[in-house]
C-alpha cells in the first residue's frame, strides 16, 4: 500500500475522461446501455451520466466546503440516482462534458496549491463523520478507477455466453457485482 501522493492522484483524475473516451467513444448503443448485473445495475452511459453529476456537483464542492468551513458545515448529501437525468444524454455529450467538467476540477485542484498540512484538513461527512482533505482526495481517484472497472466488467459480460469454454479463464467475467 502506498502513501497518498497528491500529483499522483491528480494525474490519475486528469486522465479518466481521456481513458473513457478511448473505450466508449462511438461504440454501438447495446454496448452502452447493457445492465447485465441486475435491474439496479448501471451500464456505462449510466456511469458515464453518474460521474458527469458527482463531477458538477460533488467533488470540487465537498472540496471547498472542506478548506472554507472545516467541520464546521457538512459536506451536502450526494443524490446518487441523480445521473438519471445525465444519462437520457446521447454518450458523446456525456464524454465531452465529463472531460470538460474534469478539465475544470483539476484546474481549479491545481490551483489551490495544497500542501501537505491541508490534506490533512477534516471535514465532515454527513454519513461518515470527521475526514480528512487527504480522504476526500484518494476516494475521488478511487471511486475513478472503480467506475472504469465496473464498465469494463460489464461490456465483458455482454459477450459471456459467447466466450464458450474459456469463460473459465476469464476472471472479469466470474466477478460479482460492487
Amino acid at each position: 500500500m502506498s502513501a497518498f501522493r497528491l500529483d499522483e492522484a491528480t494525474t490519475v483524475l486528469e486522465r479518466t475522461p481521456g481513458m473513457l473516451l478511448v473505450l466508449l467513444r462511438d461504440l454501438p448503443d447495446g454496448w452502452l446501455d447493457e445492465r447485465n448485473e441486475g435491474p439496479e445495475s448501471f451500464s456505462p452511459r449510466d456511469v458515464l451520466g453518474h460521474l458527469v453529476a458527482l463531477e458538477r456537483s460533488d467533488w470540487m464542492g465537498r472540496v471547498r466546503t472542506l478548506i472554507n468551513e472545516g467541520e464546521r458545515t457538512p459536506f451536502a448529501s450526494v443524490d446518487r440516482l441523480a445521473f438519471r437525468r445525465e444519462a437520457a444524454a446521447p454518450a458523446g455529450d456525456l464524454l465531452e462534458s465529463f472531460a470538460r467538467l474534469r478539465a475544470a476540477s483539476v484546474a481549479e485542484l491545481r490551483g489551490l496549491g495544497l500542501t501537505a498540512r491541508d490534506l490533512e484538513k477534516t471535514g465532515t461527512h454527513p454519513a461518515f463523520g470527521r475526514v480528512t482533505l487527504e480522504q476526500l482526495l484518494a476516494t475521488w481517484v478511487v471511486h475513478d478507477l472503480s467506475h472504469v472497472r465496473q464498465i469494463v466488467r460489464v461490456m465483458a459480460k455482454r459477450y459471456s455466453g459467447a466466450v464458450g469454454p474459456w469463460s473459465e479463464y476469464l476472471t472479469v467475467l466470474r466477478e460479482n457485482r460492487p
